[in-house]
C-alpha cells in the first residue's frame, strides 16, 4: 500500500510541473520508481558510508560479501594465517568461508577438514602441543621427547620445544629446544603426591633431600646447566643468536627469513639489531622489515605504520608479506563499504 502512495505521488508531482522542468528530473525520478519497486533505496544508502583511510586507488578484490554470498561485513568473525588467507564466519548462520589466492570456498560447516589449519588455539602453558599440532610435518614424538625431521635431516630428541618456526619457502626453519628438564610432568606429580602423603616433617624432610638429589644427579648426567638451557636449533648457518638474552623466533617479521623479535627490537640469527622500536612503538602488535633492512612497519591498534613515512593506514586487518613477478610487498586489507567487498592493497616493500 506504501509503495503504490509513493509512486501515486510520483506521478502526479511530474503532471504539476512544466514540461522544461521534467526533463531534469526524470533520470532522478526513474532511479527513484526503480528503487522503489525493488525495494532496493535502503540497501542504496548503505553503501553511502566512506571507505577508510587505509584505502588505496589500485586495491583488490578479496572477497565479494555481495553477490552470491551475501554475508554482512559486522557479522563476520575473522582469523588470518600467516600467508595472508581468511577464515571468515558468519556469527548468524555459524558457516564458515574460506579466502585463498583470490577464490572463496564455502558455505563451509564446523568440523570440516579444510579450516583445520586455521585452528592455532591452545594453551599458552603447553606450547609444544600447539607446534606439534601446527607443524606435525615436521615434528614428532619419541617417547617422552621430541625430534624435529627437517630438509631429510633428524634434530633432536628434545624434551622440550619451546618455539618453532619455518619461512614461507619451507627450506629454512629455527627452533628454540630444551634437550633435558630436570622433572617432568609425570615425576613432578609423584612427588607432590608423595609430600601430601608424608605423616610427620622428617618424612617431608628426608623427600626433599632425595627430591633434590635425583635433581642434582639429572643436572650432572645432562652436562650441567647447558644440558637443562634452552638453545637455538636450525638449518641457516653461521647462527649464533643465544636464547638466554630474550626474544621469540618468527618468520613473518622478513619474507622468506627468520628473524628474533623483541619487545623494544628485531634481530637477525646472528645476533644484530635490525630495528630498534621507538618509545611510542614498544609493544607493537606486529612488526615487518623490508627485504634490504632498510625501513620497517608496525600494526599498531588497527593502523599501519611505516617507519620513512609520516602517513598512518588506519582501520586495516591481516598485514603480511607477499611476493609477486619477483618484487616484496607488504600487503593489507580492508572492508570497502563502497563495493561491498573485503580489498587488498601493496607496498613495495
Amino acid at each position: 500500500m506504501k509503495k503504490s502512495i509513493s509512486l501515486l505521488f510520483i506521478f502526479s508531482l511530474l503532471i504539476s510541473l512544466p514540461a522544461a522542468s521534467q526533463g531534469g528530473l526524470l533520470k532522478k525520478v526513474g532511479k527513484a520508481m526503480k528503487d522503489e519497486l525493488l525495494g532496493t533505496s535502503g540497501a542504496s544508502n548503505a553503501n553511502q558510508d566512506p571507505e577508510p583511510g587505509c584505502a588505496c586507488s589500485d586495491a583488490e578484490l578479496v572477497a565479494d560479501l555481495g553477490g552470491r554470498l551475501k554475508l554482512d561485513y559486522k557479522e563476520l568473525a575473522l582469523t588470518t594465517m600467516d600467508d595472508g588467507s581468511l577464515l571468515m564466519q558468519d556469527r548468524i548462520t555459524g558457516n564458515y568461508y574460506i579466502v585463498k589466492d583470490g577464490v572463496t570456498q564455502g558455505p563451509v560447516k564446523e568440523g570440516d577438514p579444510r579450516i583445520a589449519g586455521f585452528d592455532n588455539s591452545g594453551s599458552a602453558s603447553d606450547n609444544t602441543n600447539i607446534f606439534i599440532r601446527k607443524y606435525k610435518n615436521y615434528i614428532s614424538e619419541s617417547g617422552d621427547k621430541y625430534v624435529i625431521n627437517f630438509g631429510g635431516k633428524s634434530y633432536g630428541p628434545y624434551a622440550r620445544i619451546d618455539n618453532f618456526v619455518v619461512t614461507r619457502s619451507n627450506d629454512k626453519f629455527a627452533a628454540l629446544v630444551v634437550e633435558n628438564i630436570v622433572v617432568t610432568e609425570s615425576e613432578g606429580k609423584n612427588m607432590d603426591a608423595a609430600m601430601k602423603n608424608a605423616k610427620t616433617d622428617q618424612e617431608k624432610m628426608d623427600l626433599a633431600m632425595k627430591y633434590a638429589q635425583q635433581m642434582q644427579n639429572k643436572i650432572i648426567s645432562a652436562g650441567g646447566a647447558e644440558g637443562i638451557s634452552t638453545k637455538l636449533v636450525t638449518n641457516i648457518p653461521n647462527s649464533t643468536f643465544n636464547p638466554m638474552t630474550g626474544g621469540a623466533l618468527n618468520a613473518k617479521i622478513k619474507y622468506d627469513d627468520i628473524m628474533v623479535a623483541s619487545y623494544d627490537k628485531v634481530l637477525d640469527l646472528q645476533g644484530k639489531m635490525v630495528v630498534s622500536l621507538r618509545a611510542d612503538q614498544i609493544g607493537a602488535k606486529e612488526i615487518f622489515v623490508s627485504s634490504d633492512n632498510s625501513k620497517y612497519a608496525i600494526n599498531q591498534y588497527g593502523s599501519l605504520v611505516i617507519s620513512n613515512s609520516d602517513k598512518t593506514l588506519p582501520d586495516m586487518f591481516n598485514p603480511h608479506l607477499i611476493k609477486v613477478n619477483g618484487t616484496v610487498y607488504l600487503a593489507y586489507m580492508y572492508y570497502s563499504p563502497k563495493k561491498n567487498g573485503i580489498m587488498q592493497c601493496k607496498i613495495a616493500f
